[in-house]
């Protein structure tokens, strides 16, 4: 009597280690993790041995303390082999482990909102991204509980709100918003793993995501329409050393990268580094055609309509479908999307 729950926790255990497997295999090729792969696993064998099953969750065990954070941001957010099933499965193999640390919160912080994103329609107004909504499109993975969220976490909805008025991207980073909710999830210490305090930093989190989307593409419409306006008053280069490149960076080159940034960034969520010099691009751009602008006034000349609107920041800008990503702190630039420091990406 007593074998048959155990043949049955057996049975379910390598249930879900047949689902993630293809996940982690695929994260281990892509990000070169050095871990031999579990034999029968890899032999997709249907009725194995207790050792097996065993074997197989030290392997998996052992993935986890190789894995970083920001791998698997960045393997999730390019892979096209993940969907809500498996995603709850992952999402469950790390909520159901017996000591959960700093790396489990935020890889669980990064997966329930990438599941959340997953669920969640896409034409989803911010408005209607409550606790309560949150709560009911994690229940799959969280179950039912008391949404209220705790007192300690009230200043997250100032911290939206706040994000919300930023007109850029420039000055998301400098209000230092993203470090404060980071340092909130940090404080939270083990409470954070409570389903109510989960929701409500999930929200946080998707909300950023979007924030952070649309002043990106903002910034980066803002840029491109400054470059035409820069060539319609004769303006071929430009001095953009703070942004990294040349002291006479050709504008047209400049173009073809914002361009291809658009592609980039929906997939780097977390490129602390080309973040930065978008910001510092924008600033150029920004500073060159207040210049132009004025040179050409001095000569009596007559801007084109573009060049006025350009340089007042009367552009409107575009609304865009294309997919969210995961949002960059990067005080420094170089920071993941946690606000954590990164050794090779955020």
């Amino acid at each position: 009597m007593s074998a048959t729950p155990d043949l049955n926790e057996l049975s379910k255990d390598w249930r879900t280690a047949r689902l993630l497997y293809p996940l982690y295999a695929a994260l281990s090729r892509e990000c070169v993790i050095e871990l031999p792969p579990c034999a029968d696993l890899e032999a997709c064998v249907d009725a194995p041995p207790a050792e097996s099953v065993e074997q197989a969750r030290q392997w998996f065990l052992d993935m986890d303390q190789r894995i970083q954070v920001h791998q698997l941001r960045q393997f999730l957010q390019t892979t096209t082999i993940t969907n809500d099933e498996s995603l709850r499965t992952l999402l469950l193999h790390h909520l159901r482990k017996a000591k959960l640390g700093d790396s489990d919160r935020d890889k669980i912080d990064f997966l329930l909102v990438q599941f959340f994103s997953h669920c969640a329609p896409s034409r989803l107004e911010d408005a209607d991204v409550d606790v309560e909504y949150v709560a009911q499109m994690l229940e799959p993975v969280l179950g039912t509980f008391d949404v209220s969220v705790p007192e300690a976490l009230k200043p997250l909805d100032e911290l939206i709100q706040r994000a919300n008025d930023c007109k850029n991207l420039k000055e998301l980073f400098t209000s230092r918003i993203l470090e404060e909710g980071r340092k909130l999830k940090i404080s939270s210490g083990s409470s954070y793993f409570e389903p109510a305090a989960m929701v409500a930093f999930t929200r946080f989190s998707f909300l950023m995501r979007r924030v952070f989307f649309r002043l990106m593409h903002q910034d980066l419409n803002v840029i491109l329409d400054g470059l035409r306006a820069l060539e319609e008053l004769g303006v071929y280069t430009l001095d953009c050393r703070k942004a990294q490149f040349s002291a006479d960076e050709p504008v047209a080159r400049l173009r073809m990268i914002c361009q291809s940034w658009k592609v980039m960034f929906h997939a780097e969520y977390s490129s602390g580094q080309p973040l930065c010099i978008l910001v510092d691009l924008r600033t150029a751009v920004d500073t060159a055609l207040v210049q132009a602008t004025k040179n050409a006034s001095n000569k009596k000349t007559s801007a084109p309509k573009a060049v006025a609107a350009a340089a007042t920041g009367g552009f409107a800008v575009s609304s865009s479908d294309v997919p969210e990503f995961e949002v960059s702190s990067a005080p420094a630039w170089d920071a993941d999307a946690d606000g954590n420091s990164d050794d090779s990406t955020k």
